[in-house]
């Protein structure tokens, strides 16, 4: 569409300091990644330190001669910035550098356009990538932003320019309205699995944290894992039965990352709302990473925009085989409730007491009783037997029968209903 310098395979990354924000501090390690998780490779690194940016190139005018002749010496195509940057600033830099500028969000999208396989996947990812170029469309039609003279070349370039910013808003509307469609679909399919009383386990966390791997292993799904980030994109679903919990729906989402663009953050809310309706969430968690504390304050961050900061969390300390000397566990709060699980996705290791805390943290309204059941209550007899809510029975000498039964408290209310009884009416073993 655009008539600017394609994106090579070879890059120079820039990343600046600025003392006037360090709050705002990108990592840089982390660009190297996605840059190579874009399928880049990096020629070199140019870095340095300024009280603010520049309005108009973003680095001075040393540090734009040294990036320069790095891109020069290395020959490399394109220069990606660990900053975002405006239009004007990526267009300027563009003309003195000639080649291909790129800033953190582009690098993003570019991997995000990579990664998505679905058809909601490849929508999500367009919008974005339409929402960010829409303020940059003018810099990719500079030659026809000028009228020409002579007869019959006057005034083409505005007319170019009108009628794409038309087909982009038109296409912006359209996207709206298909994912629109996609998320009614996945709101009945939510509403289904509510009318069923089939808890939503979803997995969130940073990026690369080991989401997928653990999913796979949990669910022994073939999700595609790599080490590398924003691997996954599209979000999956998978069925699990668990112990007194029966069926549970587990999705993976797509991970989050550090000053994650807004408008990532708006185009994938159809995804994001599996988070936000879920029954519990699994936080998943890098515990090698160094700024492990910074990532889990940048998913809460994320959580609290999109609104699932109310549903309940299990922190999942995921890559203990990457510790020295260290066991799975799991930390229970001071009620006794779990809140910390430590695992390998990777080995397996602590995986046997996820699930548990996981069947915990659910079964909170599990009720276990010893019913009194008579000759007369076969009805609701043989439709504890049916959920499968039965433990043991003991028969005694009178002819009645104590069933032991473990189930969720609106699963019996249901099969009482079903048995035609009243809660009230129903003898138990105990007070016989």
């Amino acid at each position: 569409m655009f008539e600017r310098p394609d994106v090579g395979e070879r890059a120079v990354i820039v990343h600046i300091e600025f003392s006037s924000s360090q709050s705002e501090s990108e990592d840089l390690g982390e660009f190297i990644e996605l840059v190579r998780s874009a399928g880049v490779e990096t020629v070199d690194t140019v870095t340095g330190s300024r009280n603010q940016p520049s309005s108009r190139l973003f680095v001075g005018q040393g540090k734009l001669d040294e990036i320069r002749a790095a891109r020069e010496a290395a020959e490399a195509d394109v220069v990606l910035f660990n900053h975002a940057l405006s239009p004007s600033q990526e267009r300027n830099l563009e003309r003195e550098l000639k080649c291909r500028v790129l800033d953190r969000t582009g690098v993003i999208l570019d991997i995000f356009a990579q990664r998505a396989r679905t058809h909601e996947g490849k929508l999500q990812v367009e919008l974005a990538q339409l929402d960010h170029m829409a303020t940059r469309l003018i810099r990719g039609w500079t030659h026809l932003e000028r009228q020409k003279g002579g007869i019959g070349m006057r005034g083409p370039g505005e007319t170019q320019l009108e009628t794409d910013r038309r087909l982009l808003r038109a296409r912006i509307k359209s996207i709206h309205r298909r994912l629109e469609k996609v998320r009614r679909q996945r709101d009945q399919g939510r509403r289904a699995r509510k009318r069923a009383d089939i808890p939503t386990v979803s997995l969130v966390g940073y990026t690369n944290a080991g989401k997928s791997t653990l999913f796979n292993h949990v669910t022994t799904a073939s999700v595609y894992a790599a080490d590398q980030l924003f691997a996954t994109l599209d979000p999956t679903l998978r069925r699990l039965d668990l112990p007194d919990i029966g069926p549970v729906v587990m999705a993976d989402t797509v991970g989050f990352i550090r000053h994650l663009p807004h408008k990532l953050v708006e185009a994938f809310r159809a995804t994001l709302e599996e988070t936000t309706e879920a029954s519990l969430l699994l936080h998943i968690i890098d515990c090698a990473d160094e700024r492990r504390d910074e990532n889990i304050e940048q998913v809460e961050d994320v959580l609290l925009e999109i609104g699932a900061d109310e549903v309940p969390m299990l922190q999942v300390y995921n890559k203990v085989d990457l510790l020295e000397d260290f066991q799975s566990r799991v930390d229970r709060n001071d009620e006794g409730v779990p809140v910390r699980v430590w695992v390998s996705a990777i080995t397996g290791e602590g995986i046997p007491q996820l699930f548990d805390a996981i069947v915990e943290r659910l079964a909170e309204d599990v009720i276990h009783l010893d019913v009194l059941l008579g000759p007369q209550d076969g009805k609701l007899r043989a439709l504890l037997h049916e959920a499968g809510a039965v433990i043991g029975e003991e028969y005694r000498d009178d002819g009645d029968t104590v069933v032991e039964v473990r189930l969720q408290s609106r699963d019996w209310y249901q099969i009482l209903s079903k048995a035609k009884m009243q809660a009230e009416n129903i003898r138990f073993a105990d007070n016989s």
